[in-house]
């Protein structure tokens, strides 16, 4: 198994999926608990929501689940969200709060380091690898990292979550245009700009407008195109809704890079 995958584009989009794989190196999944084992903080079929909405796109996927290693922390282990409950870089609980390993079965700090090595530093070579040459191509690149999570997690936040969550670490990350082009293509009343989710690492790591490189991350809410309980059923009828939005994004933003607008 790969530990990442690329569909190589020409347009100065570039897609991350880093939540959608469900691969776990061999031994591990005898040592998570029966609650790990149901991998229920996949980014479920996050490449299927968005397959086919920019074909010109570049799209990388990591196939490693986020129970090895989350390829959006920061490697060096520090908290995105200071003061809020959040998970590690290599996970020891789900968003519920509850531990997914056995007893004595949770990574140690060497095993942490290898698992670094080995899946988060090539998955994050391959993005930087990709920005660089759309960004010789057209001058400039925007990242749309895509994530999607349960409507309702009270350890991580309170309430119902609108479905469309735009993170651009209060504008720190792109363009005002980009990030006004995505809210302005999503319905008003379900969609909200760095509230509880601002960004993860990869959007914050290479969102650097002034370099020409522009990011943001999109978290769906999954209610809007899944069922929300294993075994986590695509339900193409309520995927349908939404998909046009984030197509409208992305032919948004793909125009703002080819009029010139995101290298002001």
């Amino acid at each position: 198994m790969n530990v990442f995958e690329v569909q190589r584009g020409d347009s100065p989009l570039v897609l991350a999926q880093p939540h959608g794989g469900t691969f776990l190196p061999d031994g591990l999944s005898d040592r998570l608990n029966a609650r790990g084992q149901q991998l229920a903080d996949t980014d479920w079929h996050i490449d299927r929501l968005y397959d086919g909405l920019a074909p010109s796109s570049t799209v990388i996927r990591s196939n490693i689940h986020r129970y090895v290693i989350d390829a959006n922390r920061d490697p060096a282990g520090i908290s995105l969200y200071p003061g809020q409950n959040t998970t590690a870089l290599c996970p020891t609980t789900d968003f519920d709060g509850f531990e997914i390993w056995q007893d004595g079965q949770m990574p140690s700090e060497d095993e942490i380091i290898s698992r670094r090595n080995k899946f988060h530093a090539p998955y994050h070579a391959a993005i930087a690898e990709e920005l660089a040459r759309v960004k010789a191509i057209h001058g400039v690149a925007i990242l749309y990292d895509c994530h999607s999570i349960r409507s309702h997690v009270p350890f991580l936040f309170e309430g119902l979550l609108p479905v469309f969550n735009i993170g651009t670490n209060n504008g720190q990350t792109c363009h005002p245009a980009v990030e006004k082009a995505a809210c302005d293509a999503c319905p008003p009343d379900e969609t909200v700009t760095n509230a509880r989710f601002k960004g993860g690492w990869t959007t914050r790591r290479y969102g650097q407008p002034r370099t020409g490189v522009h990011a943001l991350q999109m978290e769906t809410a999954q209610r809007a195109y899944m069922d929300e309980a294993a075994p986590w059923t695509y339900r193409p009828e309520r995927a349908a809704n939404i998909r046009p939005i984030f197509a409208d994004i992305f032919e948004k933003l793909e125009q703002l890079a080819r009029a010139g607008v995101l290298a002001d």
